[in-house]
């Protein structure tokens, strides 16, 4: 079970909210929930998908990590059935 969060929002925003989530048939913290979550997840698609470019690059520019790969990568058995 996650921690409660209390959060201010103008009048503006919580009305729009309110009638986004009332639309969907659930309730504003239902909602709120599922709008934190969603973001969540796309935030740490989008951390991996950096970190991945990153040894990328490296990759790119390291010889000796191009020959890691090469070997690491390369099936040096065959499976006989």
């Amino acid at each position: 079970m996650g921690a409660p969060l209390s959060v201010r929002l103008d009048d503006d925003v919580l009305g729009t909210l309110e009638n986004a989530a009332r639309t969907r048939g659930i309730g504003l913290a239902t909602y709120l929930r599922e709008l934190a979550t969603a973001e969540a997840r796309r935030l740490r698609r989008e951390r991996i998908r950096e970190q991945s470019r990153q040894v990328a690059a490296y990759v790119a520019s390291s010889p000796e990590a191009q020959q890691f790969y090469a070997d690491w990568g390369t099936p040096t058995a065959t499976i006989e059935p």
